[in-house]
């Protein structure tokens, strides 16, 4: 259904990228959940007044606030798909990122509640009358959520989206929670066991844990995680693409939300060469990272020193020895500088955070390790920390 709502109402649907596209569809997407969940909540509501149990009338209010939930994740895309402004010059992207937050938080609450009323039905049981009409609408409300999740994690995939995400998650929890319910009231019926409280019980706690993963996946965005490893090797790609570009370090990803990207990177470039060319060069790289990836690109060109002899090998050797200490450590903006008793060896040494060893023990370890290549060299090291995990 989604696909042909899509094809009938989104203009240029196979371009995820358009945020035109993506807004529209996070707004159809929002519009059918509100939709089915409103359908959902009556028929429960219905079921679980005339069964008299509370997991059905609890997970008949989950749906309800799932409607809520639908209704913020159709703002969000809403006010996301919005264009710069002079009060937000980075755009509105990240309108997206809250909007999937308040939907975990809302997620959270609404297994809160339902871990209260559990509590009260553990506490105090009721007799439950399940018939075979409760039941019938609790499995069409099971596979109408699966419905929703593979709709909504489908969507969610195309148009690289983590609200739509969480709301997939938060369908496939309901799903878990409605199947929980069922078996409770089937086992009532068949056995007279009154386990309605308990079975709330777990779906509040499986409702609490898919809250807290789908605010963790939201949050971080907001936060700033590092990039993808898949991103940062798109970005690697083309920048080594230019034709007099030797290395690239110090590579920043700024994320204001889905295709608003701002990136900052340092290109290694032979110190000898014509700076006017070379800065050509670099243009048409950030053009092609704007134009392939969305990314609005800061590109530092900094010269590299190069003799084809005593400066590129003692690079090597040092990148080799940085390397033997841990593989996790890289350097750049290799220097030497030789005078008449001791010759320095200058460069920036890169680790990863939650590094195993001390900024000071890194400078140890390197120059202990360059005085193996020569006694007479003594290094002279910058540790700083990546940005791309």
């Amino acid at each position: 259904m989604i696909r042909f709502l899509a094809r009938l109402f989104i203009k240029n649907a196979d371009d995820p990228k358009d945020p035109a596209v993506r807004a529209a569809y996070g707004i159809l997407c929002g519009a059918v959940g509100i939709f089915l969940n409103v359908l959902l909540f009556a028929g429960k509501f219905f079921a679980g007044s005339l069964s008299g149990s509370i997991a059905i009338t609890a997970d008949a209010f989950n749906n309800l606030s799932d409607a809520g939930s639908s209704v913020i994740t159709l703002l969000g895309f809403r006010l996301g798909g919005q264009k710069p402004d002079p009060e937000h010059p980075f755009g509105h992207g990240r309108m997206e990122y809250l909007s999937g937050l308040l939907v975990s938080m809302l997620i959270i609450l609404m297994g809160f509640e339902l871990a209260r009323s559990s509590l009260d039905k553990i506490l105090h049981p009721e007799p439950v009358a399940f018939s075979a009409v409760s039941a019938a609408i609790l499995a069409a409300s099971i596979c109408v959520k699966l419905y929703m999740c593979c709709y909504n994690r489908s969507v969610g995939g195309h148009i690289q989206s983590s609200a739509m995400r969480a709301a997939a998650m938060d369908s496939l929890s309901d799903s878990a929670a409605t199947a929980a319910v069922l078996l409770a009231g089937v086992i009532g019926r068949v056995t007279g066991l009154q386990i309605d409280g308990w079975c709330g019980a777990l779906v509040a706690l499986f409702i609490l844990w898919s809250g807290l993963q789908s605010g963790r996946d939201t949050l971080n965005p907001l936060l700033g995680q590092p990039p993808s490893a898949e991103l940062v090797e798109s970005i690697r790609q083309i920048v080594m693409s230019g034709r007099d570009v030797q290395g690239m370090h110090d590579l920043i990803v700024h994320d204001y939300g889905p295709g608003r990207r701002m990136i900052s990177l340092h290109a290694e470039v032979p110190a000898d060469e014509d700076l006017l060319k070379i800065h050509d060069e670099i243009d048409n790289i950030e053009s092609r990272l704007k134009r392939e990836l969305g990314c609005e690109a800061v590109i530092h060109m900094d010269p590299v020193e190069s003799d084809g002899g005593v400066i590129d090998e003692t690079h090597r050797k040092v990148a080799e020895l940085a390397r033997c200490i841990d593989e996790q450590i890289s350097i750049h903006d290799f220097r030497m500088v030789i005078g008449p008793t001791h010759t320095n060896l200058i460069f920036d040494a890169v680790v990863p955070f939650r590094f195993r060893l001390s900024d000071e023990q890194v400078r140890e370890k390197l120059r202990r390790a360059v005085k193996t290549l020569d006694e007479r060299y003594c290094a002279v090291v910058n540790v700083e920390r990546s940005y791309t995990a």
